[in-house]
């Protein structure tokens, strides 16, 4: 059963944390690119493989932005040529409930729009 929250108002202090939550996750692909670290740790290119449809160019970006926000931690090894390995936070971890909830929504979305 889902959580029970107090009503959400339209204050500008939540206002400004929705923009900035979606700011940090915009776009198609960071949430799947989280989704996919849950697995464990994960090299450019199987992370290139498991997320059909995204270019190299654009996977380089949303790593790059999910690192500045602190939700994958991009590991270099001192091996040659240098291996580089990208991994789930603790911190990403906080998102848990709000993937799981955008899941459920997606889910039930889609039935509505698909009228069954």
């Amino acid at each position: 059963m889902a959580k029970k929250h107090p009503p959400i108002t339209c204050d500008a202090g939540t206002l400004r944390a929705i923009r900035d939550a979606m700011e940090t996750l915009n776009g198609s692909w960071k949430l799947q690119i989280l989704l996919s670290l849950k697995g464990g740790p994960k090299r450019f290119r199987q992370l290139a493989k498991e997320i059909e449809g995204i270019s190299d160019k654009m996977l380089s970006k949303e790593l790059k932005d999910l690192e500045t926000n602190l939700l994958v931690k991009r590991t270099v090894y001192d091996t040659f040529p240098p291996a580089v390995e990208y991994e789930i936070t603790p911190y990403a971890d906080t998102l848990q409930e709000v993937m799981l909830a955008l899941k459920d929504w997606g889910m039930m979305h889609r039935k509505v729009i698909m009228g069954s």
